[in-house]
């Protein structure tokens, strides 16, 4: 493709965790789209391969260092998208990792790890940018913040407190924000999907050997893939849908669990969890 033919809509996206996963496949779909793309990552040799993807379709794009447990870093983003772009469009708070244990065998230091870079890795992202967002058109909307959750943040299974925990808290975070800064004219966005195809389970953290191979078997097999997934988020982000839930099955469960009595609830979790433990023992004995 010719790039000097390929039109800049004039719109401008900063993702972390934007160099692999959710965060490289939500860059390629806006990219594709005529949006000016600013990923952040810690892994700059991963952003050099999805800058060079992502500047196919869209050339002007950029990747900057960026460490979400650091608030001077995602300072220093926001210092340089206002200086060359004059400012950002969407902000996209992405990074995040996975922690499986029960409460008595996760560690505190595990536990830090989590609420550190689900939490407030997003928190950072949300307070050094919304005075960005605030300034982006004093006379008309303000821009969009989306929050990368998880179902795990609205259906809680066991042997994963410290990741449920940190979802359930961004989705607080989001909910509390779009009331917060519905006077500035700011979207703002949360995001829960459930399993897909991904590379999170590698920077997983798990209590034991049986667990980590079990979350990472659930990721691997999953029905669908990040673009898919990147899809349906590009198209709910486009109608500034406050809940972006991009599994129909898993929106089934949120609903029950919003509308029946709670024992009714925790019975039918109890029967699937049972199915799919049964099923996990079925696929292990056939290897």
């Amino acid at each position: 493709m010719d790039q000097a033919s390929i039109a800049d809509n004039g719109k401008r996206i900063f993702i972390t965790g934007g160099a692999s996963g959710l965060g490289r496949a939500l860059a390629e779909r806006h990219a594709r789209a005529g949006w000016r793309v600013c990923i952040g990552d810690l892994d700059m040799e991963r952003c050099a391969g999805a800058l060079a993807a992502i500047r196919v379709h869209s050339p002007c794009s950029h990747a900057l260092a960026c460490d979400v447990t650091r608030e001077d870093a995602l300072q220093a983003a926001a210092d340089w998208l206002q200086r060359e772009w004059g400012g950002v469009d969407v902000v996209v708070n992405n990074a995040g990792v996975a922690q499986m244990g029960g409460i008595a065998e996760t560690s505190l230091e595990d536990w830090r790890w989590a609420v550190d870079i689900n939490l407030l890795g997003v928190v950072r992202g949300c307070k050094v940018f919304v005075p960005l967002l605030r300034a982006r058109d004093a006379g008309g909307r303000g821009g969009q913040l989306v929050n990368i959750a998880s179902m795990a943040g609205l259906v809680h299974m066991p042997q994963a407190s410290a990741y449920n925990a940190t979802k359930a808290a961004v989705v607080a975070l989001s909910e509390t924000l779009q009331l917060e800064l519905e006077a500035d004219g700011i979207r703002v966005s949360v995001v829960c999907p459930a399993f897909f195809r991904t590379g999170l389970a590698g920077n997983m953290r798990a209590a034991n050997p049986a667990l980590e191979g079990m979350t990472k078997r659930l990721v691997e097999r999953a029905r669908i893939g990040a673009d898919e997934i990147a899809d349906r988020i590009f198209d709910g982000m486009a109608r500034g849908d406050p809940h972006i839930l991009t599994h129909p099955e898993a929106r089934r469960f949120w609903r029950m669990k919003r509308l029946l009595p709670y024992r009714l609830y925790l019975a039918l979790m109890r029967r699937q969890l049972s199915r799919v433990a049964a099923r996990m023992r079925r696929k292990a004995a056939s290897r």
